[in-house]
Formats: structure tokens, C-alpha cells, sequence
């Protein structure tokens, strides 16, 4: 493999300048690293933390839900985001608009970690925190499809499911970042269970858990770096070379392209549904008390298998890619979306309370097992998207068509996601939230089943007069 990359058409006659591969992987990889960091911060936070200090009242599942209900804000910012930073990603270029979506979301980060609690400046605290988690999905919204477009059109055609698997690695990195700072920090300030089981005088519930907002920062400055020494996508300039620029993205997008954006929505359903209870749901009800329908498990404990678990999910990621690029991303999604289903429907088996125990008595080995199942089929649901979504686009509008659909998707998926998983399992028990993963898969099954095979797609061509 060549170990730099040309940023002009391959067949164009101008001189053609070289960019280091490492470059590219490093700029892509980076800044969902940082993004997701921030993102799951907040989730962890958002189980162990906001509810003690953002909302107030004796009713543990109502605290919990409040809190996911601003968990749930981002995801309403993302498809805004998405149509914003598409408009100028496709008019400006992705480099440019990649910077100002980092930015957006490591500043609402940081001031995350400097906000007053409820008990210092009363339904300020949790409104601010909703906007500023607003503001922290506008960030992401902007990020994964400009990320996903450095990998797939800097990428050798026949592995660009490969090369698009480098910033869905960012998912489980800003995962193990996020949750094991969280959990370096409750061993050495010896806070050992789930934030909203204890007062807020703890020195982790004061300050502890301010730090790793605030240290986001280190993280962005770094990212910034990567990124500003980028030079701009072959694809892209060769659109802009070519006079193929559009004014208007959002709009042509939607005149060209909608058919696109709802297969592509639906096709990320599962996924989504997937990620989020097995990373925002899955820590509340472990960690939640056994009279709620929590299993009661130490918070710390659960932390652990959660970054155990997630190892698999990385491992995965990769896998997908390849997978993707060998057999079609339409035939590897159709056979891992159908193993999606069936775990939907083994939750009640595996990690009903009856069967796994609470508290001390909880088989961690059990809920190892279950988790390790999640994250697995995450991985190899994940790896390939960024490479999915983008080749159903062309180039002038594929900035915003891919993030339009990768975050109404969020919306339909992830936003309501945990707080839907929350009232099914307090009401019906583990197995409703089994099922709800399942139908979110038959909707999946059903998109990709419409959907076209677009492994050999020409990325200079997609959706022009050439292609047809």
C-alpha cells in the first residue's frame, strides 16, 4: 500500500501533490476520538452524575429520566448541525468546516465542566446544561460526515470500506477515554457506586467529576492541530475544479437525493438503537437500584466490564470494514442486522434480574457475556457506515446528505433511545427493551432489502450523468 495519497483526480494532467496516508488516518481518526470523548462523558455523567446535582425530588427513575431527557437534546442538534456545516462542507470544502464543527463541540464541552449545579443557581443549571448539550450535538452532527468523507475520498477504490473504518474507531476510543477517565477517577476519590445513590457533598459529586470536561480541551487543541495542516479532499477538488459546486446543498439535496436520505436513515436504525442501550441504557440499569429493576451492581464494577466489553467493539471495526469491502456492505449488513434481531430477543434470557441477581449477589460473568455480545455486534454493524453513507451521494451534496441522514437516524435511534429504554424496563421488564432493539432491526432489514449494493460505486462519478 502506498504510503501517501493524491489530492487531485488521478486521471486529472496537473501536477498532482502528495499527502502522507498517516495524515489522512490521523485527521479522520482524531477528531471522532475527541467528539465521541465529549459525547460520552455527558452519557456517563448523565447516569451517575446530573441527577444527583441538576434535578431534584425523591424519585430515583424520575431524576434518572429528566436527565436523560437533556442526554436526548444533542440529538436533536445533530440533524441541524448536520444541515449547517453540510451547507458550508460541501460549498467551502470539508477541511474548513471539520474545524468549526470540533470547535462547536469542545467549547460546550468545557463549559459542561465549569457549570454551576441546581443548588447554586436553581432551573438555570438544568437549562443551561440542555443548551449546552444542544450546542454539543450541532458539533457532532457536523464531525462524523466530514470525518467520514476524508477517509472515503482520500481512499483507494476497492478498500474504501477499509479506509472509512478509521473514524469509526474514534466511537469506541472516545468510549474507553471517556469512561475510563471516569472510572481512574472514582477509585483514587473512592467514590464506589452510582452517583444518584448518594448526597452531594462526595468531593467526586463537588468537583471529581468536572475534570474531564475540563480536560477536553488538551484534546481538542490537539485535534485542531491534525487538521489545520490537511489539505483539502481529491473528490472535492476536483468538484470545484470541475464547476459542480452547488449554492444551495440542503436544497439540492433534498431535490436530487431523498431517496437516499431515507434509505440511509433507516439503514443506520439498528445501529443506533444498538450503540445506545449498550452504552447510555445499559449503565443506568446496571447501576440501578434492584427496587427500580436495576441489578444494583457497584458503579466502578460496572465501568469496568463496560471497557472490557467495548475492546470487542474496537476489535470489530475493522473487521467490518473488510467485510464490507469483500462480500458487499448491502450482504455483510443484511446477515449482521439479523443477528441484531435475535439478540433483541435473548435480553430477557440473559440479563433478566430473576436469572442474573442483584447487587452482590449479580453473575458479572453473565453481564460480561451480554455486553460482550452487544459491543461485538456493534463493531461489526459500525465499522462500515462511514463508507455506506457517503457512497450513496454524490459529491456536491455529500457532505449534507450523508449527515442528514447519519443524524435524523440519531433522532429515530439514539435520542429517545434511553429514556424509552428506561419506562420499558421500569413497566414491562429487560426483555421489552430486547424487543424494542428487535423491531428497530426488522426496520433495518428492511432498508438495507431496498437499499442498492454500492461497493463498486466511482466516488467522481456517484449520482452524475457519468454514472448512468
Amino acid at each position: 500500500m502506498s504510503s501517501t495519497v493524491s489530492t487531485v483526480d488521478p486521471g486529472s494532467p496537473a501536477e498532482q501533490s502528495r499527502v502522507p496516508r498517516s495524515r489522512v488516518i490521523l485527521a479522520s481518526l482524531a477528531g471522532t476520538t475527541i467528539e465521541f470523548y465529549d459525547f460520552y462523558v455527558y452519557a456517563t455523567a448523565a447516569v451517575a452524575v446530573f441527577p444527583a446535582l441538576f434535578f431534584t425530588g425523591e424519585n430515583d427513575t424520575a431524576k434518572l429520566l429528566a436527565s436523560m431527557a437533556t442526554f436526548a437534546a444533542a440529538f436533536f442538534g445533530r440533524p441541524i448541525g448536520s444541515v449547517i456545516f453540510g451547507h458550508y462542507g460541501d460549498r467551502i470544502g470539508r477541511k474548513a468546516t471539520l474545524i468549526g464543527a470540533l470547535l462547536t463541540m469542545g467549547i460546550a464541552t468545557f463549559l459542561i465542566g465549569l457549570l454551576p449545579t441546581f443548588y447554586q443557581i436553581g432551573i438555570w443549571a438544568p437549562l443551561i446544561l440542555t443548551i449546552l448539550r444542544f450546542c454539543q450535538g450541532l458539533g457532532l452532527g457536523g464531525e462524523w460526515s466530514g470525518a467520514s468523507l476524508l477517509a472515503t475520498e482520500y481512499a483507494e477504490e476497492g478498500k474504501r470500506a477499509r479506509a472509512a473504518m478509521w473514524p469509526q474507531l474514534g466511537a469506541p476510543f472516545g468510549f474507553i477515554l471517556a469512561n475510563g477517565f471516569f472510572l481512574l477517577l472514582t477509585v483514587v476519590m473512592q467514590f464506589g457506586t452510582a452517583g444518584h445513590h448518594l448526597g452531594t457533598g462526595h468531593p467526586f459529586l463537588v468537583w471529581g467529576w468536572r475534570i474531564p470536561f475540563l480536560a477536553s480541551v488538551v484534546m481538542v487543541l490537539l485535534g485542531l492541530w491534525v487538521r489545520i495542516k490537511l489539505e483539502e479532499t481529491p473528490v472535492f477538488q476536483r468538484a470545484e475544479q470541475q464547476g459542480e459546486k452547488v449554492k444551495a446543498p440542503v436544497a439540492e439535496v433534498f431535490k436530487t437525493s431523498w431517496v437516499q436520505i431515507i434509505q440511509g436513515t433507516f439503514i443506520m436504525l439498528a445501529t443506533y438503537v444498538l450503540f445506545y442501550l449498550m452504552t447510555a441504557w445499559v449503565l443506568s440499569y446496571g447501576i440501578g437500584k434492584p427496587e427500580t429493576g436495576g441489578l444494583g451492581i457497584e458503579y466502578r464494577t460496572f465501568l469496568i466490564l463496560q471497557l472490557l466489553a467495548v475492546l470487542l467493539f474496537a476489535a470489530m471495526v475493522p473487521v467490518s470494514g473488510w467485510l464490507a469491502d469483500r462480500y458487499g456492505r448491502r450482504s455483510s449488513q443484511l446477515v449482521i442486522t439479523s443477528l441484531i434481531l435475535l439478540f433483541g430477543l435473548s435480553f430477557a434470557l440473559i440479563m433478566n434480574p430473576d436469572l442474573v441477581g442483584t447487587g452482590a449477589d449479580a453473575s458479572l460473568l453473565r453481564v460480561l457475556v451480554f455486553l460482550t455480545i452487544g459491543m461485538t455486534l456493534m463493531g461489526l454493524t459500525f465499522g462500515s457506515m462511514s463508507a455506506i453513507l457517503p457512497e450513496l451521494f454524490p459529491t456536491n451534496v455529500r457532505y449534507t446528505g450523508s449527515g442528514i441522514a447519519y443524524n435524523v437516524a440519531s433522532i429515530l435511534g439514539a435520542a429517545i433511545t434511553p429514556y424509552i429504554a428506561v419506562l420499558l424496563n421500569a413497566r414491562f421488564g429487560v426483555g421489552a427493551v430486547g424487543l424494542y432493539l428487535s423491531f428497530a432491526a426488522v426496520i433495518t432489514l428492511i432498508a438495507l432489502w431496498f437499499s442498492p449494493e454500492t461497493r463498486h460505486v466511482n466516488m467522481y462519478t456517484v449520482g452524475t450523468k457519468a454514472a448512468k
